[in-house]
């Protein structure tokens, strides 16, 4: 049976393989595909994608996210950097890894009540995976306001996350918490590295998209390109929002 010096040896060998194979595989795909570009320049207006409290329960969940990473590092290497930092630091470690964890889990759920509807299984999901998206040859196929990409990392992160957090209380009792130690640190992992793929596509890897989350819009011609079905519905919706109710009109009594 693997001891908890096992399983730190292990992660200590295969986590930094990991993350760096990922770097340098996007590292590849960049020199190969370059920059994802809009195809038909800016579009000149915006279309609203996300609310601001989705936004905020973004950022919150990765800041969350890394803040548990971090600290959570600090737990297997604790010998090495209780000379290095001192117990306090590591005392200040655990209680941030607490609260982190329970920002993680607020965001969690918020994400699910938020975007799971949108992101259940599709048959155009299929089509989508099968085209690679439009990031291999660049023909982007249809989809609406979350492309299979996108609700895989959803779900990846909603389950992802719940494993995350079962497993970290499971830790906070021995017997249990010691089987259940490669599911943590494995998930985790995993994670990490979506969370860079993630990172990679929505900044450097195509243009435009990194203002979903920003502003909480994007441009037009954008939104034409990697989510047509939900960008001609927002369009027809602002359309007629902006359009004056001809029905209101009243023509003035003749004197």
């Amino acid at each position: 049976m693997l001891t908890l010096a096992d399983i730190w040896s292990i992660a200590w060998s295969y986590g930094p393989r990991a993350i760096g194979g990922t770097i340098a595989l996007l590292a590849l795909f960049w020199l190969l595909r370059g920059r994802v570009p809009i195809d038909k320049g800016w579009g000149g207006f915006n279309i609203p994608r996300f609310r601001r409290v989705e936004r905020w329960t973004h950022w919150l969940l990765a800041a969350s996210f890394i803040v548990l990473a971090l600290t959570g590092f600090s737990f297997g290497a604790r010998r090495a950097l209780r000379e290095l930092v001192g117990p306090q630091a590591l005392l200040l470690g655990e209680a941030l890894h607490l609260v982190g964890g329970l920002v993680f889990v607020t965001c969690l759920v918020l994400t699910a009540l938020f975007w799971v509807r949108r992101c259940l299984p599709h048959w155009r999901d299929a089509v989508w995976l099968a085209k690679g998206g439009g990031l291999v040859r660049g023909v982007h196929p249809p989809a609406r306001k979350f492309n299979a990409g996108q609700k895989l990392l959803v779900w990846f992160t909603l389950v992802g996350g719940v494993v995350l957090v079962v497993s970290g209380v499971a830790l906070l009792l021995p017997p249990l918490g010691d089987a259940l130690w490669p599911w943590h640190g494995g998930t985790a992992l995993a994670l990490t590295c979506v969370v860079i793929v993630h990172i990679y596509l929505r900044t450097v890897g195509i243009q435009g998209a990194s203002s979903a989350m920003i502003s909480g819009e994007v441009d037009a011609n954008w939104a034409r390109q990697h989510h047509n079905l939900w960008a001609e519905e927002e369009l027809r919706r602002i359309e007629q929002e902006t359009v004056p109710n001809a029905g209101d009109a009243r023509a003035s009594p003749a004197e």
